[in-house]
């Protein structure tokens, strides 16, 4: 079983991407502007400045560019309604823990009824083949054991963040059971839920990989509150790669009516703890970068979280092509392109996409 996408399946086939001006949307639409399929996206601007959207030339490559926010139906219906596409990635969303301890309200507005809004107009478009939605690995209710949590277990967040997504699952599934289902033309439905992702063009705040790149840039050291704690890493084209194969090959229908979720994330021996990645990245970065441990409790932070994706090992022959120290090394060289003002990150996100493939196959 071929472990990378088909050009030929995708090369023309319209897909919608909400999100897309966002970190993992963007590389999305890179990898499906190699693939030549027809992509449209509906997103608010890109949320940060800078933004790998707007480094990469991400607009240039889309069918439509279309601003839009999740959180008004109409526009979101009008937005499916118009370009009919086949396939259909929901990746807009509230996407930062913290930040939904800021505003716990607008988290759940934007990841559950968001959510709501893109599955309800998924419903009026008879034109959808496969519709994936993005939720999180921070889904499972975690007792902090450190076991690799599989697709059946408990879901249930511990604050807003992964509450709402984990709503948002439960939402997928209620339209699933509800609607896709029964639907004549019955679609594929499935959700993502990838492991902790680096990469070049990530700028979000309250981000390691980010949050380090602007302190070694800065000649600062990078603060890291909890040194210890486990993630399951992984570089973006890996999660990507992993969407595109779920979406292209779609799931048994009846295998997806029991288990809509597929996480997507390094085997529980290659998970590493934060230290581990301001190791790599402080190296990778060189001239004397360094971090430190400044404890921070105001937010309750898990200690461990590891994802088993033994099933989409199984059913797609997917595992993480890129290591750690690679992922780190490759998400590195991106940035430092960026931060030299050079023009062409295009080229380079390109050229990234091009050999993680010819590697993962």
């Amino acid at each position: 079983m071929r472990p990378v996408p088909d050009p030929g399946w995708w090369r023309g086939r319209k897909v919608l991407v909400t999100g897309h001006t966002g970190f993992v949307g963007g590389w999305l639409c890179a990898w499906l502007s190699r693939l030549e399929a027809r992509v449209a996206g509906f997103a608010l601007e890109p949320p940060t400045t800078p933004s790998f959207f707007a480094s990469a030339g991400v607009a240039a490559q889309l069918a439509k560019d279309e601003r839009g926010d999740v959180n008004d139906a109409g526009r979101v219906r009008a937005a499916v309604q118009a370009f009919a596409p086949q396939v259909l990635f929901h990746l807009a969303a509230q996407p930062i823990v913290r930040d939904g301890y800021r505003d716990p309200v607008g988290t759940f507005a934007t990841n559950v009824m968001g959510t709501v809004h893109v599955l309800e107009a998924c419903r009026a478009a008879p034109s959808l083949e496969r519709i994936v939605v993005y939720t999180t690995d921070k889904v499972y209710r975690n007792d902090q054991s450190g076991r690799a949590f599989s697709e059946d277990d408990r879901l249930g967040g511990n604050e807003p963040y992964s509450a709402s997504k984990s709503a948002a699952e439960w939402a997928v599934g209620a339209y699933w059971e509800s609607y896709f289902r029964r639907a004549a033309k019955r679609p594929m439905v499935a959700t993502v839920r990838a492991g902790n992702i680096v990469g070049g063009g990530d700028w979000a705040r309250d981000r390691l990989l980010p949050d380090a790149i602007r302190a070694f840039a800065a000649g600062a050291p990078l603060v890291v509150r909890s040194p210890a704690s486990t993630r399951p890493w992984q570089h973006v084209l890996d999660a990507v790669r992993g969407t595109l194969l779920l979406a292209e090959r779609g799931a048994a229908a009846d295998e997806a009516a029991e288990r809509l979720g597929w996480n997507f994330g390094p085997e529980p021996g290659d998970v590493h703890p934060v230290s581990a990645v301001a190791d790599l990245a402080s190296r990778a970065w060189g001239g004397g970068a360094r971090w430190r441990h400044e404890a921070d409790a105001s937010i309750p932070e898990s200690r461990a979280l590891v994802l088993s994706s033994a099933r989409a090992l199984d059913a797609l022959g997917w595992r993480c092509a890129w290591d750690l120290d690679r992922a780190i090394a490759e998400s590195v060289a991106w940035y430092r392109a960026a931060l030299a003002g050079g023009p062409g990150l295009a080229s380079l996100t390109a050229r990234q996409v091009d050999a993680h493939a010819a590697e993962a196959a």
